[in-house]
């Protein structure tokens, strides 16, 4: 009963206070400008984050980046756009670290480095909450 009165309160929130639904959308999917990609369906995404797919489909090195696990952002963009939660991915780079047949993505500690690195670093793929989105970095949509 009580996860009922919660989505009833996020529900009444989001419709008096607008920006605070904003907030909570889902973050997009961004990559390096150069990057010649504009789609990507959702399996290629979860392939291309779980460090299985390691280039775009024309061919070009991807170099993924990614939150911390316990950053609200890295979660919801894993739950909602990936449709996995993070300890399954968590659990997919360690298990090609500590095999050696892969590495885990590079680690960002804020979504202005998130910025700075996919717009610096070619071939990069992150994800930005709208609000940090600019012309230094091209979002990819996700089918």
């Amino acid at each position: 009963m009580a996860w009922l009165r919660h989505a009833l309160l996020a529900a009444l929130l989001a419709l008096c206070w607008p920006s605070l639904a904003a907030a909570e959308e889902s973050p997009v999917l961004v990559a390096h400008p150069d990057v010649r990609t504009v789609h990507l369906t959702r399996d290629t995404t979860r392939a291309i984050f779980a460090m299985r797919q390691r280039t775009w489909p024309d061919g070009q090195a991807v170099r993924v980046h990614v939150l911390s696990n316990d950053d609200p952002v890295h979660g919801r963009f894993v739950k909602e756009r990936l449709a996995v939660y993070p300890h399954q991915l968590q659990l997919a780079w360690d298990r090609m670290v500590f095999s050696g047949t892969g590495q885990a993505p590079t680690r960002v500690f804020s979504q202005a480095e998130m910025l700075e690195r996919i717009a610096n670093t070619p071939g990069a793929l992150g994800y930005l909450e709208r609000e940090y989105l600019d012309d230094r970095v091209q979002v990819i949509s996700v089918e």
